[in-house]
């Protein structure tokens, strides 16, 4: 939508993106800035019916890549719109996720924090491609000691995810570049397999 704004200069999808972006703020996030997946609204009325974690352990769980959408996404946001509402969101949600007590050493979630079978869960490389993209981005934004951190934590993934536990050899793997990413575990579908998304945001946070 942004994007739309910027190109066709329809103020209108400004609007949209805006109080989408506000009413995620408001309904999608805990008091700990970790967020769940899905929130179903009433469509006459807007009122909140139901808030689930879809792809994630439990509904109050915090999927991995679900909150590395979040991050991405408000880091994106104040790029586009200068609202600092958005930067403080993302800042807070970075915040979660690099001092979770169930972030691994090596930076790459489990596939949900809350997972009950930690450390023995299943990682997901596509939520660490996307979080050290937002986090480079997101660094450039903030002063000298906090970008640092968060350069050193992407710094530390991108490492990991180019390391031979998780990047493919050529011809393997689908041609696919990164292993191990986790789709939706509850829903046995793509377990342990390479996804799109995992190879783009490594390509963007390499870039």
């Amino acid at each position: 939508l942004m994007w739309a704004f910027r190109h066709s200069g329809d103020s209108s999808f400004y609007k949209i993106a805006v109080t989408h972006s506000d009413t995620t703020i408001k309904n999608h996030y805990r008091p700990d800035y970790s967020s769940w997946h899905v929130v179903s609204y009433d469509t006459l009325s807007g009122r909140v019916e139901v808030k689930q974690t879809h792809q994630g352990y439990a509904d109050e769980s915090a999927w991995a890549r679900g909150q590395v959408w979040g991050l991405y996404g408000f880091t994106t946001m104040y790029r586009d719109t200068k609202l600092e509402r958005y930067l403080s969101q993302a800042r807070n949600i970075a915040e979660f996720l690099i001092n979770h007590p169930n972030m691994p050493d090596d930076a790459i979630p489990y596939w949900d924090f809350n997972a009950p079978d930690i450390p023995d869960a299943l990682r997901d490389a596509s939520a660490g491609s996307i979080m050290a993209s937002a986090l480079i981005e997101l660094s450039s934004y903030v002063d000298q000691e906090t970008a640092g951190r968060y350069l050193q934590v992407a710094e530390k993934q991108l490492r990991t995810l180019a390391s031979p536990e998780y990047l493919a050899k050529p011809g393997e793997n689908g041609n696919f570049i990164l292993k191990h990413g986790v789709g939706h575990l509850p829903g046995k579908s793509e377990v342990d397999v390479p996804l799109t998304y995992g190879d783009y945001y490594f390509m963007q946070a390499l870039l």
